[in-house]
């Protein structure tokens, strides 16, 4: 029960962490930057979580000698999967910022689990995930293009169809974004089993995003002197959180998956990130737009949600 709540618990933090890094975002301006501050803050975390937990800090040699390359890429996963939702979230709103990920998350999903890439246990493709990819996309055309339909008749508008097709494109990053996720969790998983330590584990993720962010913000920006405006503009104190939360988040996952299994884990977080987006938009929380969740849209993540447990339970 409390792996449970402790799984539906993070995904439903996830969806609070784009709404936040989001208004981060605003007073920062680079997306890359307001990355940066939330992987700074998330390593900070979760260094002090491996001083209160006893863990080792260092990594043995032999592990960089003996293991895959690979092995380390799960921050750099992190980091941009979690730049492409805080450039999705004022793009497509906080509903499907998550749904569009959780697309590609099923897709990579299925197939690191069918070849068992990264080490993974090997689950092949059978009816059961056919059927509930059948619903996932049902559930998507219901959320989103029925939806999308609805409101262009509505508005009547001649610019409609070029917004239209330029939220397709950010669709497509959000799918990208989601594989990215998988990959960033079978990756770390494998991390936290070698490393024998979940805090070890997440911390190195963090850390190589946060080493990973600092490149190319100056690469990209060419000056980190952003980083005092949410103090200088008196921010809201929660703008600092979303490292925090997604510190817990990965932790979490690379505990859960040793504990409950990837599958388990997976479908409690979605659960989690579903209803949270839909509480984010429907009352337009932490300063995000107010968008009213229509009856199709529910019925469409309802879908959704039943196509991610066939996928993922059976």
């Amino acid at each position: 029960m409390l792996a449970a709540l402790l799984g539906i618990g993070i995904g439903f933090g996830l969806a609070v962490q784009t709404a936040i890094n989001s208004q981060l975002r605003k007073f920062v301006v680079s997306p890359f930057l307001a990355s940066m501050i939330s992987f700074l803050i998330g390593t900070i975390f979760l260094l002090l979580s491996i001083v209160i937990s006893g863990s080792p800090l260092a990594v043995p040699f032999s592990i960089f000698t003996s293991q895959p390359i690979w092995i380390w890429i799960g921050g750099f996963c992190g980091v941009c999967a979690l730049t492409s939702n805080i450039l999705l979230f004022p793009k497509l709103g906080s509903v499907q910022t998550t749904v569009m990920p959780i697309l590609g998350m099923i897709v990579m999903g299925m197939l690191i689990d069918h070849f068992g890439w990264f080490y993974a246990s090997k689950h092949t493709f059978g009816w059961n995930r056919i059927v509930g990819v059948i619903f996932v996309l049902l559930g998507v055309f219901l959320a989103i293009v029925v939806q999308e339909i609805i409101t262009k008749r509505q508005q009547e508008n001649p610019t409609t169809n070029e917004n239209s097709a330029n939220k397709w494109i950010w669709r497509i990053v959000g799918i990208c974004a989601g594989m990215l996720m998988s990959i960033q969790a079978a990756v770390n998983g494998q991390l936290g089993v070698v490393l024998g330590s979940p805090f070890q584990a997440a911390f190195v993720s963090f850390f190589v995003g946060s080493i990973t962010l600092i490149i190319i913000v100056g690469i990209k920006d060419r000056n980190y002197k952003n980083i005092v405006e949410p103090i200088k503009q008196s921010a809201p104190w929660w703008v600092w959180l979303g490292g925090i939360i997604g510190g817990i988040y990965v932790l979490a996952n690379v505990f859960l998956v040793d504990q409950i299994g990837t599958g388990q884990t997976v479908v409690l977080a979605l659960f989690g990130q579903i209803a949270g987006s839909l509480i984010v938009e429907q009352f337009g929380l932490l300063k995000s737009t107010k968008n009213r969740i229509t009856a199709i849209q529910i019925v469409g993540l309802i879908c959704m949600l039943a196509g991610v447990f066939l996928i993922k339970t059976f």
